[in-house]
């Protein structure tokens, strides 16, 4: 590996150690040379996101936005035709040739982040659905070359992954999201259950809307977990460990009563490298 690479990778596994805790543990139970590729594949999601997430990106500064938002995926582009502009984007494009991601798989999540610059909000489930497919199903079929799965058939769980990734990232961040003008719950649902997201307060409709898009999440985690047995061991103790410990966000968000707007819900660092450790030795669960 030439020193460029190798800084470029040291670079994603500290995006990731830095931002993506979840994902930095359970990489650590792949071989290093798979381990890696999550770092990268993390890593372009993360700068990309951190785009259209910076403070007032799509509020005051929009216009800015799209552009850094174009250049990055043109500083991309560059480096999967051999040009790249830094190390960090010579370490990505490395992993995107040497695993054969499809190079669609971009054009969708970029599509998706080129959305958080014009929609504030979903009304139905199936319009949220639709905004998730570039955002988060995208990555775990991202994620499948890097993890060779055992039998083509593991695709669909790990798109449901990435859609309860995703959904847990929705309820848990509410209130970021509202500081960003945005609502990733569904418009229909709120509206069903007379919650409104916008009053900050956790009275019973937000309860209710909570614990309905709670068990909905549970049930793309129970779909995703069908996945797990379909991996070589140690892409299935990769998997089970992010899967156990995001899932687990669920239930932080019911002991803080609902509450996603005073403050975020976390699993702790120590629960992290526990539950690593002992998927480790007893490796993942196959049933929810």
């Amino acid at each position: 590996m030439t020193p460029e690479l190798a800084a470029g990778y040291a670079e994603c596994a500290r995006l990731t150690r830095a931002y993506g805790t979840t994902y930095y543990w359970g990489a650590a139970l792949l071989p290093s040379a798979q381990r890696r590729h999550v770092y990268a594949i993390y890593a372009l999601c993360r700068l990309a996101d951190d785009i259209v997430d910076a403070d007032g990106a799509t509020t005051v500064r929009a216009a800015d936005t799209a552009h850094q938002l174009t250049a990055f995926r043109d500083g991309f582009d560059a480096a999967l035709a051999g040009d790249p502009r830094d190390a960090t984007l010579a370490a990505i494009a490395h992993t995107v040739r040497e695993t054969g991601i499809e190079r669609e798989c971009f054009d969708r999540f970029f599509g998706a982040m080129a959305l958080d610059l014009t929609v504030a909000g979903y009304r139905t489930w199936a319009d949220l659905c639709g905004y998730m497919e570039g955002s988060a199903a995208v990555i775990g079929e991202m994620m499948l070359p890097v993890l060779q799965p055992l039998t083509p058939d593991a695709k669909e769980p790990a798109r449901a992954l990435g859609f309860a990734f995703q959904l847990t990232n929705f309820l848990r961040d509410v209130g970021e999201d509202l500081d960003r003008g945005r609502v990733y719950l569904p418009a229909d649902d709120l509206a069903r259950f007379g919650a409104d997201p916008w009053r900050r307060v956790v009275d019973q409709p937000w309860r209710e809307v909570m614990a309905f898009e709670i068990a909905r999440n549970r049930e793309l985690y129970a779909l995703a977990r069908t996945g797990v047995a379909m991996l070589p061991p140690a892409s299935a103790r990769c998997v089970g460990t992010a899967l156990d410990l995001y899932s687990r966000i669920l239930e932080r968000i019911e002991s803080r009563d609902y509450d996603v707007f005073s403050g975020r819900a976390r699993v702790p660092t120590w629960r992290k490298a526990v539950t690593a450790a002992s998927i480790l030795v007893a490796g993942p669960r196959q049933v929810a």
